[in-house]
């Protein structure tokens, strides 16, 4: 499993050198079907088997963008909290509390495990916009 953690922390490395972005991946955007999601920050971090719960019932629009399809942005609605339970690497259970840019970031991923894209979540046909050149 720490192959699979290193090659999915590779990737997010990879795409951010290239895109100038990347936090996170879900383990079926490189082809695993497992519920896993690899946050990359200051080291690639698993967690396993994730789950929502006391999502807030305020919500925010972000422009999200996707290592799908990195020169697309999609307007949608998130949660603006949320708490989200997982296994950590060492399979312990984990409870964080998330809000903001990192609450957005985990949504957005679990929704992978879904098979859910941000184009599913648009807000409406006017949510689509091709990110500038870089």
């Amino acid at each position: 499993m720490a192959d699979t953690i290193q090659l999915m922390g590779d990737c997010i490395l990879a795409f951010r050198e290239r895109y100038g972005q990347g936090r996170a991946i879900a383990a079926p955007q490189v082809g695993l079907q497992k519920r896993m999601i690899v946050i990359n920050i200051d080291r690639p971090y698993p967690i396993y088997n994730p789950g929502f719960h006391d999502k807030s019932n305020e919500m925010f629009e972000i422009w999200d963008d996707c290592m799908s399809f990195p020169d697309l942005l999609v307007r949608v609605r998130r949660h603006r909290s949320l708490k989200m339970s997982f296994r950590d690497e060492n399979w312990v259970e984990q409870v964080w509390e998330l809000e903001g840019d990192m609450a957005e970031l985990l949504q957005h991923e679990y929704d992978h495990l879904d098979g859910i894209l941000a184009t599913m979540r648009a807000i409406d046909e006017k949510s689509f916009r091709w990110r500038e050149s870089r």
